[in-house]
């Protein structure tokens, strides 16, 4: 099936129905499904008109719009590929992931057009498609308006590209996923269920794919008139106005994201009734941030997802299904408690072996290598909403390996099973501190330190034979009690404790910790 056939499917079921809400006040813009389509299949009929066919890739620089969404569904229409890199991560960034797959069209809006004086990579694409105000070179995105619609939807199998994207490189080479139609449908499939997507609900929408997976079941997408390129940094009034404006029942996003809308309704002695459902991910989610989410919204149901580029959701918790047990656990360096592994995927724990290749295993071997429950070691997830594989194969040794005919995914993230069967997170094994003292994760140490609400975000890392729990403060006046976090933190056998101004995270969640990065900071300290 086409995902195109989904999109279309919608707009004949739902066809006044609101898709997509931009802005605010007098500049609100709504988008239904009916209008959505029809511009997805007008913009088809540009795209075709200009020479692009079955199999081309069309690279997309455009912020998350309702704009971004039609070129999407005519990408999807036609069969072509929609392919998206992150300017942000530099020049040589966006240079190497064209060359893996050179772009035969580029859709952008003005400013995106203007990387094209800074990319030889982006110069070089053949066709060139502008949103906003006309450059030099490229045709006019509105000019679809008058193109004749698309009359049909290309024929897709399972395994027809459409969509590929890049990690960031941030340990090495970007790696390109390439999702298919069948991907895509199984991924919705599964976040609808996880994300209890209901037709006709309002969702306030942060992130891609799950604005993807809103159209494909039904759900109006609000998207926040904010820069979701900083989350940890939008105007909170903003967003708390559009949620109020459109009686938003739903929101996923970052924790960065949440945490500074729930201390700006704290101060403003501020609640959001009409929130029922609230998923936070893509980084650490400490239940700190939960409880916050759940004063802020007092009648939502709070859920902390976890997942990964390859594998999305994975597991997930909701805040009342942490007990004082587990929270005990979490402050004695026991780890991150993610929740049951959602029913669509396999996990299991392998002895740590970060780096080296593993498998294949038949499946007897497979089950004699899977640790017992409570041992740590890296976590392998399968399932058909599992990306099995990178563009053209690179990276497959080091991150796939096969059990008989199925495919795993090695996360790279450390963890273990507990005796309920409940998946808990221990860092990146890239992040493993192993010394005289023993075996030390990063995630042991920080769920217990970020406790201290005084704490915003803390690391813990290895340098020059030290370990070294470093804090970044809320408040930069403030004082820890550095003598508790000696206490609560002593299994841990830090060599110290260290306050940073501002401790580096990554830039798309403005959560994850950026430990190279802070290494480089502690070694010019």
């Amino acid at each position: 099936m086409n995902i195109a056939e989904i999109l279309a499917d919608r707009a004949n079921s739902q066809p006044d129905t609101p898709a997509i809400i931009e802005g605010r006040g007098r500049r609100v813009r709504r988008t239904t499904f009916a209008e959505l389509d029809r511009a997805a299949a007008q913009a088809a009929g540009l795209l075709w008109q200009a020479g692009l066919r079955a199999g081309d890739h069309v690279l997309i620089l455009q912020r998350m719009s309702t704009e971004l969404y039609v070129a999407l569904g005519a990408i999807f229409r036609l069969g072509l590929v929609g392919m998206f890199v992150d300017p942000s991560a530099g020049r040589e960034h966006v240079e190497h992931c064209c060359s893996l797959e050179p772009p035969r069209a580029l859709v952008a809006g003005t400013k995106g057009h203007l990387l094209r004086l800074w990319s030889p990579a982006l110069r070089a694409i053949p066709k060139k498609f502008v949103i906003g105000c006309p450059v030099p070179g490229a045709i006019r995105w509105s000019q679809a308006s008058r193109a004749q619609p698309c009359p049909r939807i290309a024929p897709c199998t399972p395994q027809s590209p459409a969509l590929l994207t890049f990690t960031s490189g941030s340990t090495g080479d970007p790696k390109a996923a390439l999702r298919t139609h069948g991907f895509l449908e199984a991924q919705h499939r599964i976040l609808a269920q996880s994300l209890q997507l209901k037709i006709g609900d309002v969702d306030l929408t942060t992130m891609p794919i799950v604005l993807l997976a809103n159209l494909a079941s039904g759900v109006t997408s609000v998207i926040p008139n904010v820069d979701l390129r900083n989350p940890g940094a939008i105007d909170p009034a903003t967003v708390v106005a559009q949620i109020r404006e459109h009686q938003a029942v739903s929101s996923a996003a970052s924790p960065a994201f949440f945490e500074r809308l729930a201390r700006h309704c704290a101060e403003g002695f501020l609640t959001l009734s009409s929130l029922r459902k609230l998923f936070t991910g893509g980084a650490p989610v400490f239940p700190r941030v939960m409880a916050q989410m759940q004063i802020m919204a007092p009648l939502a149901q709070v859920l902390a997802v976890y997942g990964s580029t390859e594998a999305e959701p994975i597991a997930h918790i909701a805040l009342d299904e942490i007990d004082s047990a587990d929270r005990e656990a979490m402050l004695t360096g026991r780890g991150l408690l993610a929740g049951l592994p959602v029913a669509a995927i396999r996990v299991a724990i392998l002895a740590d072996r970060w780096r080296s290749s593993i498998g294949p295993f038949g499946s007897a071997k497979f089950a004699t290598e899977c640790l017992s429950a409570n041992q740590a070691g890296e976590i392998v997830v399968s399932g058909e909403h599992v990306l099995p594989g990178y563009l053209h194969g690179r990276d497959d040794q080091a991150a796939k390996f096969r059990v008989d005919d199925a495919v795993w995914h090695r996360t790279g993230d450390a963890g273990y099973l507990d005796g309920r069967g409940r998946l808990w997170l221990l860092g990146r094994c890239s992040a493993r501190i192993a010394d005289n003292n023993g075996v030390l994760y990063p995630l042991a140490a920080e769920a217990c330190a970020v406790d201290d609400p005084r704490i915003r975000r803390a690391a813990l890392i290895a340098h020059a034979g030290r370990r070294i729990l470093a804090f970044e403060l809320f408040d930069p006046h403030a004082k820890p009690d550095r003598e508790f976090l000696d206490r609560q933190l002593s299994w841990a056998h830090l060599d110290e404790i260290r306050t940073c101004r501002k401790i580096p995270v990554d830039r798309r969640h403005n959560a994850k910790i950026d430990y190279p990065g802070l290494l480089r900071l502690l070694s010019h300290d």
